[in-house]
């Protein structure tokens, strides 16, 4: 597949040829489960759209029974921002339901597969968007980053993905989850188109009450994978990793030393208290923002004797398991008499997170680190919830601290699954995040 620089270039004739191609190729490997729906808009480069972002007159359904029905009326702002810049929106990509999940087996569509072995998971939630551009069903595509939904099916099926600092890309026309922490970005072929895409869809949107009132600055006109930075490591995170992920960290941190960074050794405190703050967080939000979906306002509605039983009828057969679970869990935090005991301290924790972020900062430029603890898993290996919650355990911190961070391929392992690590940056510093990336591509010359 041409990547997103080379189609830029096309001339109108052989946009709406490769739209034609990319059509046939999609419809032929259906049994992929990547796209959810064909829908196209405008007639520009054709970026794949994750089932959560609006795209006027598109059923947008986030993965989930309840939204069936549902019309798009209006377009987000990064659409908008793609069709101002001559790019389409074309076709849905699979999800977990409402972002809900690290698999993309929670969607009401059914599983996505892994282009690289179709018997393992393409990670989630925008699986959907990963596996549509490792297949070459997409030449990119948008997907949203809640805890590491970008990051790591990019990771999984040896993509880029990048998710921006919070703030820096509207999330007007994103279907919320946890709206503190999500954030939509770019899946592509290369450091360099997520650059350019990266480049379209951000900027302050007075839309969004979130966005970050700063001055837009261009990336991918300035990338210089030529510069020398302080790189951190940190050792004692891949105690948890399996042998592929540290043998990749290891061939990375080589390839840093050799493209003439300086890389230092530090540490950060255990991850068990980012994901206890993650999700006490994270289903907090979810159990709000999903209160909205209650068979009158939005998409199906089932019958019931009365206006409250019209309610739980709608919502129990209208969500999916694991979304029931985290507004669940999100209602007990909220609760009266656990509210101090969980919610409080949770964003107590959230704080010393992100000083101890911007302490490492004052020293280093970038931090290297895995991206999940293992390559992409079967079918059924995180059947159990919290072996999947855990399996988050290397970016919900990202997310927590609203930083920049970048996924890249850095190596094939044994099984011939790629291994993508991830870099970090301070916020708002996304182009020392795209040269070091940049540099780091070119450096494990996969």
């Amino acid at each position: 597949m041409m990547t997103l620089k080379e189609a830029l270039k096309l001339s109108p004739e052989a946009l709406e040829s490769l739209r034609a191609e990319l059509k046939s190729k999609i419809e032929g490997d259906s049994e992929l489960g990547a796209y959810v729906g064909l829908e196209s808009a405008g007639s520009g480069v054709p970026i794949a759209i994750k089932d959560n972002i609006q795209v006027k007159t598109w059923s947008v359904t986030s993965g989930s029974k309840i939204l069936q029905g549902y019309v798009a009326p209006y377009n987000a702002t990064v659409v908008e921002k793609l069709l101002s810049a001559g790019l389409s929106p074309f076709g849905r990509t699979n999800m977990d339901e409402f972002a809900m999940g690290s698999t993309t087996e929670s969607s009401y569509y059914g599983k996505t597969l892994n282009p690289r072995n179709r018997g393992c998971v393409p990670g989630g939630s925008s699986g959907g968007s990963a596996a549509a551009v490792a297949a070459g069903l997409a030449v990119a595509a948008l997907g949203s980053d809640t805890g590491g939904s970008i990051r790591q099916p990019a990771a999984f099926c040896g993509i880029v993905g990048m998710k921006p600092t919070y703030g820096r890309v509207s999330r007007y026309g994103l279907g919320a989850y946890a709206s503190s922490l999500d954030q939509i970005g770019p899946m592509t072929q290369n450091v360099e188109d997520a650059a350019i895409l990266y480049d379209i869809i951000s900027g302050y949107d007075p839309k969004d009450s979130s966005s970050a009132d700063v001055a837009y600055e261009s990336v991918a006109d300035k990338l210089d994978p030529s510069r020398k930075l302080t790189v951190a490591i940190l050792p004692s995170y891949l105690e948890g990793a399996s042998d592929a992920v540290k043998q990749g960290y290891d061939k990375a941190v080589e390839a840093l030393k050799a493209a003439g960074h300086t890389v230092v050794e530090k540490s950060m405190m255990d991850a068990k208290y980012d994901i206890s703050a993650y999700y006490i967080t994270a289903t907090a939000e979810a159990s709000t923002n999903l209160a909205r979906y209650d068979g009158i306002r939005y998409g199906s509605r089932e019958e019931g004797e009365n206006l409250s039983d019209l309610f739980i009828k709608s919502r129990s057969e209208g969500f999916g398991e694991e979304v029931k679970r985290r507004i669940l869990l999100g209602n007990f935090v909220l609760s009266s008499g656990y509210y101090d005991a969980y919610y409080v301290k949770a964003q107590k924790v959230r704080h010393l997170i992100k000083e101890e972020y911007e302490k490492l900062f004052e020293e280093v430029d970038l931090i290297l680190s895995p991206v999940a603890p293992d390559t992409a898993y079967e079918f059924g290996a995180l059947s159990d919830p919290l072996q999947m919650y855990l399996s988050d355990i290397y970016t919900i911190s990202v997310n927590l601290a609203g930083l920049p961070a970048i996924s890249l391929p850095v190596d094939t392992a044994e099984n011939g699954m790629p291994v993508g690590l991830q870099l970090i940056a301070k916020a708002f510093d996304e182009q020392t995040l795209f040269d070091g990336a940049l540099s780091l591509e070119q450096a494990v010359n996969l």
